[in-house]
C-alpha cells in the first residue's frame, strides 16, 4: 500500500508538473499576444489623440481620393494625373529599350546586358509555366504586362509623385494636404487596372479560339470528362453543363478580380504612405522610409501576381490534357 501511494503521488506530481509547464507556456503566448494587442491599442489611441487634437485638425482628411483628378482636356478627352503617369512610364520604357538596342553587341554589356537579362529571365519563367510553344505565342503580352506594371508601381514611389500639386490651405495659410496632385500612381486608379484586365480578357478569348476553335472552346468548358457510358454519361453531361455555367461566370468575373486585386493593393499602399507621412509632422521624412521598402517589394510582387494569374488562366484554356505534359522546359 505505501508503495502504491508513493507511485500514485509520483504520477500525480508528474501530471501536475506537465500541467504547470503547459499553463506557463500558455501564459507566455498570451502575454506576447497581449503585448502585441496593447501596442496596437496604444498606436490606435495615439492616432485618435492626434486626430482629436485641435492642432492636428487640419490633417484629418489626408486620404488619397479614389477618383483621379482631371488636369486638363484634349478635346473631349479628359486627362487625369494617372494618365500622365502612364504616358511618362511608357516613354521611359520605350527610351530604355531604344538605348539598349541602339548599338547591339554580340557580347552584351551595360544597359544591353541588363535588358537582355530581364527578357531572358521572363522568358525562362514563362516557359516553365506555359511551355515553349504557348510562350512563343503569348510572351509579348505577359512580358510587357510585367515590366509595365512593375515600372508603374515603382514610379509612383518617386519623390514628387502625389506630393506636388494643389490643395486647400488652412486658416493660417499653411498647406498640409495635396488634394489634387500633379502626378499619381497609375495603378492606384481603377480605370487603368480594369483596362489592362479587359485587354487581357480579349487576348485570352482570341488565344482560346485559336487553340481550340469555337467547338473545342465550348467543349472545353461544357464538355463532360471521363469515359463513362450509358446513364452515367448522361448524368455527367448534365453535371458538367452546370459546371460550365459556373465556369462561364468565373471567366466573366476574372477581369473584375484582376483589376480590383492590383488596384486595391497599390491604392492601400499609397494611402498608408500618406498616412504615415502625416502621423507625426516633425518626423514626416523618417516614418515612411520602412514602408517605402515594403512598397518596393509589393510593387514587384503585384506585377508578378498579375502576370502569373493571367498566364495560368491562358494555360488552362489552351492546354489539351496530355499534349501539354511534355511542353514545359
Amino acid at each position: 500500500m505505501p508503495l502504491r501511494k508513493a507511485a500514485g503521488r509520483q504520477v500525480v506530481s508528474n501530471y501536475s508538473l506537465k500541467m504547470f509547464h503547459f499553463f506557463i507556456n500558455m501564459l507566455r503566448r498570451l502575454s506576447r499576444q497581449a503585448s502585441l494587442q496593447a501596442c496596437g491599442a496604444l498606436m490606435f489611441l495615439g492616432g485618435a489623440a492626434l486626430a482629436s487634437d485641435p492642432s492636428h485638425a487640419a490633417h484629418a482628411d489626408v486620404s488619397l481620393p479614389q477618383a483621379a483628378p482631371v488636369l486638363f482636356n484634349i478635346g473631349p478627352l479628359p486627362v487625369s494625373n494617372s494618365m500622365v503617369v502612364t504616358w511618362l512610364v511608357t516613354i521611359l520604357i520605350i527610351t530604355v529599350a531604344r538605348l539598349a538596342t541602339r548599338s547591339m553587341k554580340e557580347t552584351p554589356e551595360g544597359l544591353q546586358n541588363f535588358v537582355e537579362w530581364i527578357v531572358e529571365s521572363l522568358r525562362n519563367f514563362l516557359e516553365s509555366v506555359l511551355g515553349r510553344e504557348l510562350t512563343a505565342k503569348t510572351y509579348w503580352f505577359f512580358a510587357t504586362s510585367f515590366v509595365f506594371i512593375m515600372a508603374t508601381n515603382w514610379f509612383g514611389l518617386l519623390p514628387g509623385v502625389g506630393t506636388i500639386g494643389w490643395g486647400v490651405p488652412d486658416e493660417t495659410g499653411a498647406l498640409h494636404h495635396i488634394s489634387r496632385p500633379l502626378l499619381r500612381g497609375a495603378n492606384a486608379d481603377l480605370n487603368l487596372t480594369l483596362a489592362m484586365s479587359v485587354v487581357f480578357f480579349g487576348a485570352w478569348f482570341g488565344w482560346a479560339l485559336r487553340a481550340n476553335g469555337v467547338g473545342g472552346f465550348l467543349l472545353h468548358i461544357f464538355g463532360p470528362r471521363g469515359d463513362s457510358k450509358g446513364l452515367m454519361k448522361l448524368l455527367m453531361v448534365v453535371v458538367f453543363l452546370c459546371v460550365g455555367v459556373l465556369e462561364m461566370v468565373s471567366i466573366l468575373f476574372r477581369p473584375v478580380s484582376l483589376s480590383f486585386r492590383l488596384y486595391g493593393n497599390i491604392f492601400a499602399g499609397e494611402t498608408m504612405l500618406e498616412a504615415m507621412s502625416n502621423l507625426v509632422p516633425a518626423l514626416a521624412p523618417l516614418i515612411p522610409v520602412p514602408f517605402y521598402f515594403m512598397e518596393l517589394l509589393v510593387g514587384f510582387v503585384q506585377a508578378l501576381v498579375f502576370t502569373l494569374l493571367t498566364a495560368v488562366f491562358t494555360l488552362l484554356i489552351c492546354s489539351h490534357g496530355d499534349e501539354h505534359g511534355e511542353a514545359p522546359h
